[in-house]
């Protein structure tokens, strides 16, 4: 995760992937261009992510999911 927080724009799709499951479970939606990934908090419960066509997370997206993991985090606390 450590390379997620320094360099967003350089993570693989499949590594962002496999971090939302590790952390929120299997996606809700897949299959499409889109990976949606359930929250457990009200308001905007989801992560949604795709791929670019360099096979690339996009940058804001590796943040987003980030930001959801330092909240899932401070939740369990």
């Amino acid at each position: 995760m450590a390379a997620m927080r320094t360099a967003p724009q350089n993570i693989s799709y499949n590594d962002l992937h496999s971090v939302c499951v590790h952390f929120f479970g299997e996606p809700r939606q897949n299959g499409t261009s889109h990976a949606v990934f359930k929250t457990p908090w009200p308001g905007d419960p989801r992560v949604n992510i795709q791929k670019s066509k360099d096979n690339q997370a996009k940058a804001y997206q590796v943040r987003q999911v980030l930001k959801a993991i330092d909240k899932l985090q401070e939740v369990q606390k």
